[in-house]
């Protein structure tokens, strides 16, 4: 349900993320101006918002005219004075220390009654963030959500040694209003959650390949047809829980030594950048992608988030 004390969000820095946030919020009703650092790109960002509202209308999830009734909603501007009476803004720019600390002292000297700066950083800590902030270091939190936001339900919250607890509460509050699964976590950790279990997989995944066990395709095989479709349904801990810790523990005594400890990329990923192979974009990685339909592996990523969206979008 839409929180009433908010009135306004900013998104600062459009593009992939903040786009997708933009459909995000005013699919839900709440007043948003995004804010371009180029107003060249403008019609861009317009383009693409439309593109997720109308891959929506394809899947039969809103009516035709649900997208105009939403921009209604959204405000493009270059000027941050329009972000003045914002209660929350959500920060996008690149992983730029720098560059989000200009931002944060933009935000202080222009909008006076902002409650939570949420910042969609993948690798930055909090206290790293907040540290050249004057009047609001207690309201900068990291706020990760997975790629894109409007559809991926998961967000992570973290805060840092000067974050005011009840502001992690209201920023959990909120994104629960727009149907995300927030989790705010004890302490920061880099990667947060979900990017090092991910990762954590990748490692073992990529010494698989190093080992001469198997092959990338036989991974993903894998990953698809066994394990994979069960976590979209129950978690990790109420599998072996259920599955019996005894058993659990005897496995992990026997593959745990076993696992790869490795502590920085192999030559699985270095020797295939070095030949100029870095993926889809350049037609080759671990798999020849020339030729391939883009299309039709677009829908394969989407497929299994559309359920996810049962908004109460707004009516007017």
């Amino acid at each position: 349900m839409k929180l009433e004390n908010v009135k306004h969000i900013g998104i600062i820095g459009l593009g992939m993320i903040g786009d997708s946030l933009a459909v995000l919020t005013t699919g839900h009703g709440y007043r948003t101006t995004g804010l371009a650092r180029r107003a060249e790109m403008l019609p861009e960002y317009k383009k693409t918002y439309d593109n997720y509202f109308r891959e929506m209308i394809e899947q039969g999830l809103m009516p035709q005219e649900q997208l105009a009734i939403c921009e209604k909603y959204l405000t493009y501007s270059t000027n941050f004075g329009d972000l003045a009476d914002c209660d929350v803004i959500f920060e996008c720019v690149p992983e730029n220390i720098d560059l989000k600390h200009d931002i944060y002292a933009r935000i202080e000297e222009t909008c006076p009654r902002v409650e939570a700066i949420c910042s969609v950083s993948s690798s930055l800590v909090p206290d790293l963030l907040a540290e050249k902030a004057t009047g609001y270091q207690d309201r900068i939190v990291v706020t990760h959500p997975f790629n894109p936001a409007h559809m991926v339900p998961f967000f992570e919250i973290c805060g840092g040694s000067t974050t005011d607890p009840a502001v992690l509460e209201f920023v959990k509050e909120l994104l629960e209003s727009l149907d995300r699964k927030p989790v705010i976590l004890k302490k920061p950790a880099p990667g947060f959650i979900g990017n090092r279990l991910q990762f954590a997989l990748w490692r073992e995944a990529l010494n698989l390949i190093e080992s001469g066990i198997c092959d990338p395709r036989d991974i993903d095989t894998c990953l698809m047809y066994s394990f994979c479709p069960r976590y979209t349904s129950i978690g990790i801990f109420e599998h072996f829980d259920n599955g019996g810790l005894k058993l659990n523990i005897t496995t992990c005594n026997a593959v745990f030594p076993t696992l790869s400890d490795m502590k920085e990329a192999p030559p699985a990923i270095t020797d295939r950048i070095a030949r100029g192979d870095l993926g889809a974009k350049t037609g080759v990685g671990f798999y020849d992608w020339r030729g391939a339909d883009m299309e039709a592996y677009q829908k394969r990523v989407n497929a299994p988030y559309w359920r996810f969206i049962d908004w109460d979008m707004p009516e007017e």
